[in-house]
């Protein structure tokens, strides 16, 4: 693959499948969140096999996305923890749940990347999500989509 198109990837490369994995829920609507976000990611960074996966309560699981980057012609999964910090899950059990589905799959290696964690991008998502809802609460903005009809988003005493 030429260096153009590698820079063009931000270092995928072809032949690599992302797993964006979170906790997973019993509630379906933090669960269907995952998937918008997969798709928003998808879509902006043009990557061609990119997977949701939830660590537990929901499906798919690790090894389910892992089988279908394997089955979209993955050589190589690239396992993203969709959390804040480096705890328990980044360091055990998404690593142990990761080892299993790999062992299905012969020849397929993989990296579980660092959490979100202490990133300057997340100050302005932190800071758009403040300004919006104060927006919301001067009557300026409509609620933002994780609180729409939730009436979370509101001044209280």
């Amino acid at each position: 693959m030429a260096t153009a198109n590698r820079e063009e990837l931000n270092g995928i490369e072809e032949g690599d499948g992302v797993i964006i994995v979170d906790h997973g829920s019993r509630r379906k609507e933090s669960n269907l969140m995952l998937n918008e976000f997969v798709a928003m990611f998808r879509e902006r960074t043009k990557y061609p096999i990119v997977e949701p996966a939830h660590m537990e309560l929901a499906e798919p699981s690790i090894r389910d996305a892992f089988s279908l980057c394997v089955q979209q012609g993955a050589r190589r999964v690239i396992v993203s923890p969709f959390f804040l910090s480096p705890g328990r899950h980044w360091n055990q059990d998404i690593p142990s749940l990761t080892d299993e589905a790999a062992k299905e799959h012969p020849g397929i290696s993989y990296v579980i990347t660092a959490p979100l964690g202490l990133h300057e991008l997340l100050v302005d998502v932190v800071n758009h999500r403040i300004n919006h809802c104060l927006s919301h609460i001067a009557g300026k903005a409509d609620e933002c989509s994780v609180c729409a009809g939730t009436g979370k988003c509101q001044l209280r005493q």
